[in-house]
């Protein structure tokens, strides 16, 4: 069997695990926020909490989860590949070390700055003392999250870098289940439930961070005294592997969180419009997160490795085979949700939170968001994946450049389209970005390894759209028919009558895309 097919089976198996654990995952998730629906609905306290959860996880992005992992996983492949076991601990120990200094420094900053942090997140609080007193209290119950949450982002990509996806996709089940809990068992008994879940929230992100120790410590990744390492902090922070991820990891804060970026943006926009803007934006933007993680997320996670290895071993044949590969999945994947979100998102938001404080008011707005949201979710998996792509070679240059042309894009499209759609416009602005963000990078990385074969991708995705064409189609027929039955029904109907017709008219007209997918089902 060839290097290529080796890697194509691996891909199948790993984003095949990813995807059913994401899953599991999201629907916790989803439980989890019909509870928060149902018991805050779309009010001040259901402001308060969204913007006071996206502070800490803002920082956590830029310098956690995302760009660690991204400017991490580069540079460990390459101490597995090249230096052996032992230095690869040795780099292990030095950057967890580092790392948890530098995100205590940042946790105790942001508790101090915190009513200058959500002043400048949430202009239009200001208008609202308590309103901005309550963000400003829960922002300091959950700012230590970013603690947990960005240690989890570093085993995460040690275990992925090992080949363990199943166990780091899992991980945020955990955090779900804190909440879940708190909802249920702590919540009711508060005079302010908010409270209570801030606190859920919290301890869930260590728990995030503790489900995965058990597997690192197996591989022998977790077994150093961490008092012993900080007295030596300073010898660690001139650990060659440390610099070259410190390098890294400031222009990938930028260049990977571009959509967490924007949709802080959003946030500062949605302040200023109606109360519980900033809410119909935030379960808007979850639901557009489910595709986007089962497909698009999960792809990129497991094609970092791969193309890492690739890069180390200057196969730059076999990098953009798996970027084409990864390319043309997202596009068979994401494009019929987008066909389906657009259609169905009130009617998905009724099922999903429209209960007890969740009015019909505020089902019809989250879905205007969620349509317009959804028309940018090529762009948003579309970046993750190319993204990837030049952090497996190391160039985090590039991604900032291109995501800060996209970031200014986006405030001035908010700037226009809030003006005309409101809270729609909001996220039109962000796809249309995602989109713009999405293009140029590929251009440019078309200039660095040549060739990206977007010719046969372009041919694919004709085809593909035409069978997403089907599921607009479906979902049209069923409104008119179907639109006067109960919420629930309607939506167990519509869904996998509109998925079995798609892949139905895939198959009709010949998509290479189901090769794989019965490849990542027999594999995985």
């Amino acid at each position: 069997m060839s290097r290529e097919m080796k890697e194509k089976g691996k891909a199948a198996k790993w984003t095949a695990g990813v995807s059913l654990s994401t899953m599991l995952s999201r629907a916790l998730g989803y439980i989890r926020d019909m509870l928060i629906a149902n018991m805050l609905g779309a009010g001040m306290a259901a402001d308060a909490l969204f913007v006071a959860y996206r502070i800490p996880n803002l920082f956590r992005r830029l310098l956690g989860e995302g760009a660690l992992s991204s400017s991490f996983i580069p540079v460990f492949v390459e101490y597995l590949k090249t230096k052996g076991d032992g230095e690869s601990k040795k780099f292990v120990k030095s950057i967890f070390t580092v790392l948890v200094v530098i995100l205590i420094m940042l946790a105790v900053a942001g508790w101090i700055l915190t009513p200058q942090i959500v002043r400048l997140i949430a202009p239009g609080f200001t208008g609202n003392p308590e309103k901005l007193a309550l963000t400003i209290t829960i922002t300091r119950i959950i700012f230590p999250f970013m603690i947990a949450i960005g240690l989890g982002a570093l085993t995460l990509g040690i275990l992925n870098s090992l080949g363990k996806f199943i166990i780091p996709a899992l991980a945020p089940c955990m955090l779900s289940i804190s909440e879940i809990v708190f909802i249920l068992v702590v919540c009711p008994f508060m005079e302010s439930p908010v409270y209570g879940l801030a606190a859920g929230i919290l301890l869930g992100g260590f728990a995030q961070f503790a489900f995965q120790v058990p597997a690192l410590a197996k591989r022998g990744y977790f077994s150093f005294s961490f008092i012993k390492e900080l007295i030596n902090i300073r010898s660690l922070i001139s650990h060659p592997g440390v610099k070259k991820v410190g390098l890294l990891i400031l222009p990938a804060a930028v260049g990977l969180s571009i959509s967490q970026i924007n949709v802080f943006v959003d946030t500062i926009c949605a302040s200023v419009l109606e109360e519980g803007s900033v809410t119909a934006l935030y379960y808007a933007n979850r639901v557009m997160q489910l595709p986007l993680a089962l497909f698009g997320t999960a792809i990129a996670t497991v094609s970092l490795p791969l193309m890492s290895e690739s890069s180390v071993r200057k196969d730059f044949d076999g990098l953009k085979g798996t970027l084409a590969s990864g390319l043309k999945m997202i596009i068979f994947t994401i494009l019929p949700a987008t066909m389906g979100l657009i259609f169905l998102g009130v009617p998905i938001i009724r099922v999903l939170f429209e209960r007890g404080a969740f009015s019909s008011h505020a089902s019809e707005v989250t879905g205007f968001a969620l349509a317009y949201y959804a028309a940018g979710l090529v762009g948003y998996a579309g970046v993750k994946l190319v993204v990837s792509a030049f952090y497996s070679f190391k160039d985090t240059k590039t991604p900032v450049r291109i995501a800060a042309c996209s970031m200014a894009l986006n405030i001035i499209l908010n700037l226009i389209l809030m003006r005309i759609l409101g809270v729609g416009g909001l996220a039109l602005a962000t796809a249309l970005a995602a989109m713009v963000n999405l293009i140029l990078l590929l251009i440019y990385l078309r200039k660095r390894i040549g060739s990206l074969g977007l010719g046969k991708m372009i041919l694919s995705s004709i085809k593909i759209f035409i069978a997403s064409l089907s599921v607009m189609l479906v979902c049209m027929l069923c409104l008119k028919f179907l639109g006067g039955t109960s919420k629930y029904l309607f939506v167990g109907i519509t869904i996998p009558f509109a998925v079995g017709v798609y892949f139905l008219s895939a198959y009709l007209l010949g998509c290479d895309e189901l090769k794989y997918i019965r490849k990542m089902m027999v594999r995985g």
